[in-house]
């Protein structure tokens, strides 16, 4: 295979825009991938090697110590000479600038090797930060490397085509074999498989897909191979929607770092005309010369140093892009670190429901007898009967009634005659006897006198009639194994206040509350309804809204901080919040906010450390007390404390 075969399905604006480590780019040989890998963390080392050889023999020799200077500037001043130009044509006075400057006025004073440490110093900051830049955003690339270039199309006469997923149309069939990466949003029209989800969700257990169901964008398959039919275009996709949204998460600058940035620019001016106010003025105060390790130009070219932001500039990026990669690979996805900034603050938290504190799932509760014939004929054939007749059709509340039957052991019967009336519920007939399961109305129907009191309020049911006797199933909504953990944490390890916001009726809502230790509770909500209390909520400490991404998209827009429980596949939960729990996994929500109040507290001692830099070295620099290389060593060495210090933030665990 040529070169020119194997990068075929690259070009260099989708690699470059991709944000990748440009060491592995397709366009290089694998010997410039291993040297262009970490280049500029390489060159500092190469260049702190050569710097500390100079020092070394500034006492033997000086001209064998001034040719390793030159290797110094040369490689670590040349990068940073031609990046200082091209910023002030562009009218940019920032620290690169700044940096540069102190670096070739040290050689002019004479400080030539105070002038390589800064340079040294400098490039290693600024390799680091590129490493810890590049490991936020692992998240991201790692996504880019899932999402494949190219499909699989089947022609009309069976033939495969490859062809690049941005050509590929909706309703196009695809072939997915095994082990491939599902490269476009379907639904599987042939074959079954497991696939995987661990790339996108961090879920690692496999999920059975056959005919008729939805298959996500950057799945895994594992096993069999699938024809699915396209359903959404490559810019449509889930993981083109997850890709954009973890992008602008990572472009997003929350207000502080917007501050910074902004005053950055402004600060570097001043900075360098105070530089020439002091070295011009400090001799005509003073009894000091302008040069000489006293002099004013070095006084001030050492409290350009020690003034200098570098620190300050990287204090907050480093600090949420570090916190929302670890997000990220929680499965837990943020629309920028601005939305870190309001989940600290918030102090109330309202949930929805169903599919939040609820999976969505119903769960039957007990069959109970509602007549004496009933009573007779007991528990158990009765439910040995509706067993076998809801084992027959699809639905939630059957599902619980096959599930209930299985839990206590019944055996299940086989039926003379089944039909299903759409919209009421199903009928049989077992050994002479007509059966009923449906809706009260459908099933009360065929009751021939009603003999019996009953009430039915308090939670979701379904009727069963076996002759005369008649019955009613009980069902709940299954409620999330850790929502009761979660609740718990939030109240005593946050200090917050919950709330539950729910259209559904106040019956079923306040069980599934009692539960979890939820003790208000809003029910029977109206949309509009809903956007009211969401509304009055957010006025008073902020305000998390928690839902289902879908039903529940005006209030979780209304409120401080939205965020979707939202399965892979659910465009409309992408949209809608402001935050995406990828694998539904509600426990994560305390680590979610806990990792907030961390994040705040890193960016708060990012801020402590580069300003007490500043502000105890400036002024002892102009005074004479901090030498030049002093100043070097505490300016850089704070900019890599505060990278590292930043770092923190991947930890997955508080």
């Amino acid at each position: 295979m040529t070169l020119e075969d194997k990068t075929a399905p690259y070009i260099f604006d989708e690699f470059f825009a991709s944000g990748k480590e440009e060491s592995i780019s397709p366009f290089l040989t694998t010997d410039s991938k291993s040297w262009g890998r970490n280049l500029s963390l390489k060159a500092s080392f190469f260049s702190a090697a050569c710097l500390v050889i100079s020092f070394c023999f500034h006492f033997v020799s000086l001209d064998i110590s001034h040719i390793f200077l030159l290797l110094v500037y040369a490689i670590s001043g040349t990068p940073a000479l031609i990046g200082a130009i091209e910023d002030i044509k562009a009218l940019d006075v920032n620290i690169d600038v700044l940096m540069t400057l102190a670096a070739l006025l040290s050689v002019l004073i004479g400080s030539g090797l105070e002038g390589a440490l800064l340079l040294v110093l400098f490039e290693l900051s600024g390799a680091m930060e590129r490493t810890v830049t590049l490991k936020t955003r692992s998240a991201l690339i790692s996504l880019h490397r899932l999402a494949p270039s190219k499909a699989s199309i089947i022609a009309e006469d069976g033939h495969l085509i490859d062809k690049s997923i941005k050509e590929i149309t909706v309703g196009t069939l695809i072939l997915i074999k095994a082990g491939e990466i599902v490269p476009l949003d379907g639904v599987v029209v042939h074959g079954s498989s497991f696939i995987n989800l661990s790339h996108l969700t961090g879920e690692s257990t496999p999920l059975a897909k056959n005919i008729g169901d939805d298959v996500a964008a950057g799945a895994r398959n594992l096993d069999g191979s699938l024809t699915i039919k396209v359903t959404a275009s490559a810019q449509d996709s889930t993981l083109s929607k997850i890709i954009l949204m973890v992008t602008e998460a990572s472009e997003s600058k929350p207000q502080l770092q917007q501050w910074i940035d902004t005053f950055g620019q402004r600060y570097a001016a001043i900075i360098i005309a105070l530089t020439a106010f002091f070295a011009i003025s400090l001799p005509l105060f003073f009894t000091i010369p302008y040069l000489g390790i006293e002099g004013s130009i070095y006084r001030a070219l050492s409290f350009l140093i020690a003034a200098s932001p570098c620190a300050l500039v990287i204090a907050t990026p480093t600090a949420y892009l570090s916190a929302l990669s670890a997000c990220a690979r929680r499965g837990i996805l943020l629309k920028g670190g601005i939305i870190l900034d309001a989940l600290s603050k918030c102090h109330h938290i309202a949930f929805d429901k169903t599919g939040t504190l609820t999976t969505g799932k119903l769960r039957c509760l007990e069959l109970k007898p509602l007549n004496k014939e009933a009573e007779k004929l007991g528990e158990a054939h009765a439910l040995s009967i509706a067993g076998s007749m809801e084992r027959l059709v699809k639905h939630p509340m059957a599902d619980a009634i096959v599930s209930f039957a299985k839990s206590k052991d019944i055996a299940l019967v086989t039926l003379d005659s089944f039909e299903s009336v759409p919209g009421s519920g199903i009928s049989a007939l077992f050994e002479g006897k007509t059966c009923f399961i449906g809706n009260e109305e459908f099933v009360l129907s065929k009751v021939s006198e009603p003999t019996f009191t009953h009430s039915f309020t308090g939670s979701t049911q379904t009727f069963f009639l076996l002759g005369n006797a008649l019955f009613v199933f009980y069902f709940q909504d299954e409620i999330r194994p850790d929502a009761k953990e979660l609740i718990k944490a939030l109240h005593g390890k946050l200090n917050m206040t919950t709330v539950m916001l729910t259209g559904d009726h106040k019956q079923n809502a306040l069980p599934v509350a009692k539960n979890v230790g939820i003790a208000e509770v809003f029910a029977d909500l109206k949309p509009q309804d809903k956007l009211d209390q969401v509304a009055r909520l957010s006025k008073d400490h902020g305000l998390i809204m928690v839902g289902d991404g879908v039903n529940d998209a005006p209030a979780l827009a209304r409120a401080t901080v939205g965020i979707s429980m939202g399965q892979v596949g659910s465009a409309s939960a992408i949209d809608a919040s402001d935050v995406v729990f990828l694998q539904d996994d509600i426990a994560s929500l305390d680590w979610l906010i806990e990792k907030s109040h961390q994040t705040m507290k890193i960016v708060k001692q990012n801020l402590i450390l580069a300003l007490s830099v500043i502000c105890l070295v400036t002024t002892p620099a102009l005074l004479g007390f901090v030498p030049l290389w002093l100043a070097v060593v505490l300016h850089e060495g704070g900019t890599v404390l505060v990278g590292l210090n930043s770092l923190r933030l991947l930890r997955r665990r508080i």
